[in-house]
């Protein structure tokens, strides 16, 4: 049987080790070398998003032939970034460089080549750098595009949104001084159209909000101008907005309405200045001089 004093030391031998041992369950949090990024760009009515790992050109030759011991040989699959595959997710069905994709996350794989990348959308989004085990079986889409020199070095892997319209964006890649890029259609106009369809059209009694919104669609997507300008008025009639009458005017312009379009601009113009919004004035009193031009007035 043990005494008291040699418990004692036990207990204090048992808890030295324990001060002394290493926290071997507590890891080191460091800077990751190829960090990843998340980024989204809203195309159309469509959420893009593209999650990638970022590495950096340290000195290294990043693209090149065999010869030139480059990170990204010529003509061989790429992950399009670090660690893991690059994933890209669609909202909604889209068209990638003429080819339909359907809803859904998919990974980009690459082949960069001198004069020309091939650009993969692949099922797969755990090749990671097991790019030898990638199938082409789970391919969605497949294009070629050109690569360009950028004007100056980029040093660390990047993915940007860039060129954008109401219903494209280009998909940017850039890297040393290599860029790429493909473009993203989205589906806007049925999407809008049934909108406009359930809310205007077959809506018995339309919101002044929904109205207009209609008829500055149909202005700017060259749809039929006597229509627009019809929901325009009935929006304007009971809410007239300076923006919403300006649309008004820019609708009557393009009928060729001058004296019409002057009409309206004048209205909008006098609703900017009560508002004190020099920027719509600014655009009123340009339209009205366009007008009086064309018309002669």
């Amino acid at each position: 049987m043990k005494t008291p004093s040699a418990l004692l030391t036990g207990f204090a031998l048992a808890g030295a080790l324990l001060l002394s041992a290493p926290a071997a369950q507590a890891q080191l949090n460091t800077p990751a070398a190829s960090p990843k990024s998340t980024v989204t760009q809203r195309v159309g009515l469509t959420e893009v998003t593209i999650t990638y790992y970022r590495p950096s050109v340290k000195g290294r030759v990043i693209f090149g032939d065999s010869t030139s011991k480059a990170v990204v040989g010529y003509g061989k699959r790429w992950r399009t970034g670090a660690n893991s595959t690059t994933a890209i997710k669609f909202s909604d069905d889209v068209t990638v460089e003429g080819k339909k994709v359907p809803a859904g996350e998919y990974g980009i794989y690459t082949i960069p080549g001198k004069t020309e990348w091939t650009v993969v959308l692949n099922k797969s989004l755990k090749q990671g750098a097991d790019v030898a085990g990638f199938k082409a079986a789970d391919d969605v889409a497949s294009f070629k595009v050109k690569p360009y020199k950028l004007g100056q070095k980029v040093e660390t892997f990047t993915i940007n949104f860039a060129d954008l319209t109401p219903a494209t964006a280009n998909v940017d890649m850039q890297w040393e001084m290599t860029g790429a890029k493909f473009k993203v259609m989205a589906d806007v106009d049925s999407k809008v159209m049934a909108q406009i369809d359930e809310k205007v059209i077959k809506n018995a009694s339309p919101s002044a909000n929904d109205l207009a919104a209609a008829a500055a669609y149909y202005y700017d997507n060259n749809k039929d101008p006597k229509e627009a300008l019809a929901w325009i008025q009935k929006a304007n009639a009971t809410e007239p907005k300076f923006w919403n009458v300006l649309t008004e005017a820019k609708i009557r312009m393009k009928m060729k309405d001058y004296k019409g379009a002057v009409t309206a601009a004048e209205q909008s113009k006098k609703l900017a200045q009560e508002a004190k919004n020099a920027d719509y004035v600014k655009m009123n009193d340009a339209l009205i001089l366009e007008a009086k031009k064309a018309g002669k007035l």
